[in-house]
């Protein structure tokens, strides 16, 4: 399936994204499968989000919303990163859709023992392949943040799935507000800033295996009115900025 950009004339100033993937948390300083199940931030994921809001502070970029997914981590994060931007009165919507992807029946289980059990190859299939769907859960889980929502939670689900259910929200939600030239922020997880940067970057499928996205490091995209990239920008921790500026297909 081919997703397109929405295109809408809009303002001429230039809009920028920050997108983050939360700082360290406890699953991911054991070596955890996370998924949809909530863990706090270690000490050093909390550090990670306070540098991360040192250096956006330094840039001066002036948001007017946030985003971010129903996962304490990420929430914690967005929050934290606010504080140190001395904005914390700017809307933070809160979206099951930039969840982290759902590991099914991996959730809870040690990447290494995982690792044993199945072989080097096949786990990285689960974890950084496009469309490769991990064990599923045996039974639906239930919780009342997603009931409320009327929100099944998957089985398991491919990176694709991620990509399927986050773009709707992208569309609505999140373009019309760039292309209108407010600057957005998104501190979400690994796999759904994957898809997010798969959908962005014009990534294909047989290399977004290849993308990485560590926690607490920022990457700041700069926008047109027509909402293509005109600027992909990493930002470092130690105050210097390593660009890769490219135009979007």
């Amino acid at each position: 399936m081919r997703y397109y950009k929405v295109v809408i004339k809009g303002s001429e100033k230039m809009a920028e994204l920050v997108i983050v993937r939360h700082g360290q948390s406890q699953a991911n300083r054991d070596n955890i499968f996370t998924g949809w199940t909530d863990v706090p931030l270690t000490p050093k994921g909390i550090k990670q989000g306070e540098l991360v809001g040192k250096e956006l502070l330094k840039l001066g970029i002036q948001f007017s919303d946030a985003y971010t997914s129903y996962m304490e981590r990420a929430i914690m994060t967005t929050n934290i990163i606010l504080e140190e931007i001395n904005q914390l009165y700017i809307p933070v919507h809160k979206t099951w859709r930039l969840n982290e992807r759902h590991y099914g029946a991996l959730s809870g289980r040690n990447k290494d023992e995982v690792k044993k059990e199945i072989g080097a190859e096949q786990l990285h299939k689960w974890r950084r392949g496009f469309k490769d769907l991990p064990p599923q859960l045996k039974e639906r889980q239930h919780e009342r943040r997603y009931d409320r929502l009327g929100v099944k939670i998957p089985l398991s689900e491919s990176l694709e799935m991620t990509l399927q259910r986050l773009l709707p929200y992208w569309q609505d939600h999140i373009a019309p507000r760039l292309i209108d030239g407010h600057n957005q922020l998104i501190v979400a997880h690994g796999s759904s800033l994957r898809a997010l940067i798969k959908y962005l970057d014009d990534i294909s499928d047989d290399e977004i295996d290849k993308v990485e996205v560590p926690n607490g490091k920022p990457i700041l995209y700069r926008f047109d009115n027509q909402l293509n990239v005109v600027k992909k920008t990493f930002i470092t921790m130690d105050g210097e900025i390593d660009d890769n500026t490219r135009i979007s297909k």
